[in-house]
C-alpha cells in the first residue's frame, strides 16, 4: 500500500461527483489514505448538497466547472487530470474514480507497478464490487454486471488508472457525451495501439444506492442513449462498437412485440408464441451467470432485469434519435437520488 508520504509524483488521483453526498466524502477519503491532498483534484458537476464545502474540509483541491455548459463526466474528468497537469509536472498516471466509489487499499500500487510493467498498456483497471449489493435487486444487479473477465478487454469503466501520454495522445475523453464515454475513449485507443488490461486485484467499492425501480428504469435508459450515440461515432466495420447492445435493444424491445401482436389476427394468435422467447433470453441470461459463479439468486435477478431492461434500453435510442433529428443534444440522465 502507497503511504500518503511516499506517494509518487508521477501519479494523481481525480475524483469526479454531483451530489454525492456522504458518498462522495467516503471516496475522497479513501484518496486521502494514499495519496497527498494536493494530488488529488476533485471535480464538482454543480453539487447543491454541500459537496465542495466538504471536499475542501478535507484539505482535497476542487475544480468546479463553469455552469453555462452542459455538465458530463467526461467533461469533469478532463477538467480533473488537465488541472493536476499543471501542478505536478511529473505527473505520468491518473488515477480515476467517480465519486461514489472508495478506492480499495493496495489498488493504486498494484496498477501502477503493472503499468510500468507493460508500456503498451493505456488503462489499468480492476475489480468493481457493489458495496452493498443485498439492498435491491438493482443494486445486486450492479454487482454481477461489474463481475466481468480478467486480462485484456476492450474497455474500462469509469474508475481506472490511465497513462497521461496515451490519454492525450487521442485528446482525453469525448466531452460531449452524456454516458458511454468511457468505451468510446478505450475504441479511439485501440486505434492506435494501445491496451486496456483488467487485473484479478480487487479496485473499488461502489455504491450504486438504487432503490426504486424509476431509478433502475432511468439508468437503463442511459445506456440505450450510450448505445446508440456509440454506434452513431463508431459502429462502422472493422468496430462496430455497440453494435451488439443496439440490435438486442431493438430486436427485443420493438421487433418481438411488433412482430408477435401485430401477426396474431392474420395467425390466429399462433405468432403470439414468440414472446416465449423472452423467458429463453432470461434464461439465457441466468445460465451465463451461473457459469461465472454467481449464485441462484443473482442468477435470476439478471436474467430478469437484463431481459426487461431491453425496453428502458429502446427508449434511451429513440431518445437518442429523437434529439439528433432536431439538431440537439440530449442533456444528463440522472437516476440517482443525492447521497
Amino acid at each position: 500500500m502507497i503511504s500518503a508520504d511516499a506517494f509518487p509524483e508521477e501519479l494523481g488521483c481525480v475524483a469526479i461527483g454531483r451530489n454525492e453526498g456522504e458518498r462522495l466524502r467516503a471516496c475522497l477519503l479513501s484518496l486521502l489514505r494514499a495519496a497527498r491532498p494536493g494530488a488529488i483534484a476533485y471535480v464538482d458537476s454543480g453539487s447543491t448538497d454541500g459537496s465542495v464545502e466538504m471536499a475542501r474540509s478535507l484539505g482535497v483541491e476542487v475544480v468546479a466547472l463553469d455552469l453555462s455548459i452542459p455538465f458530463t463526466a467526461a467533461r469533469a474528468r478532463n477538467a480533473g487530470y488537465r488541472h493536476l497537469m499543471l501542478k505536478q509536472p511529473g505527473l505520468q498516471l491518473i488515477q480515476f474514480v467517480d465519486g461514489d466509489c472508495e478506492i480499495v487499499p493496495g489498488w493504486m500500487e498494484g496498477a501502477r507497478v503493472r503499468l510500468h510493467e507493460r508500456p503498451e498498456l493505456a488503462i489499468a483497471c480492476g475489480r468493481r464490487r457493489e458495496r452493498h449489493p443485498e439492498t435491491s435487486v438493482f443494486n445486486r444487479l450492479c454487482d454481477v454486471e461489474w463481475d466481468t473477465p480478467i486480462g485484456d478487454t476492450r474497455s474500462c469503466g469509469g474508475d481506472a488508472m490511465i497513462r497521461l501520454r496515451a490519454l492525450e495522445e487521442v485528446g482525453g475523453y469525448d466531452p460531449s457525451l452524456i454516458a458511454g464515454e468511457e468505451p468510446e475513449l478505450c475504441v479511439r485507443l485501440r486505434q492506435r495501439g494501445w491496451i486496456i488490461e483488467r487485473l484479478d486485484a480487487e479496485m473499488t467499492l461502489h455504491d450504486a444506492a438504487l432503490t426504486r425501480i424509476s431509478q433502475w428504469w432511468r439508468r437503463q435508459v442511459r445506456s440505450g442513449h450510450a448505445y446508440a450515440e456509440g454506434v452513431a461515432m463508431h459502429g462502422a466495420p472493422p468496430e462496430r462498437h455497440n453494435v451488439a447492445q443496439y440490435r438486442r435493444a431493438i430486436f427485443w424491445g420493438l421487433g418481438v412485440p411488433l412482430l408477435a401482436f401485430g401477426g396474431a389476427l392474420p395467425t390466429f394468435g399462433a405468432s403470439l408464441a414468440l414472446l416465449g422467447g423472452y423467458p429463453l433470453s432470461g434464461a439465457r441470461q441466468y445460465y451465463r451467470a451461473r457459469r461465472r459463479g454467481r449464485s441462484n439468486r443473482d442468477a435470476l435477478v439478471a436474467g430478469t432485469l437484463l431481459t426487461v431492461g431491453k425496453f428502458p434500453e429502446l427508449q434511451g435510442i429513440f431518445k437518442f434519435h429523437w434529439t439528433r433529428a432536431r439538431g440537439r443534444r440530449s442533456g444528463l440522465i440522472e437516476y440517482k437520488h443525492p447521497g
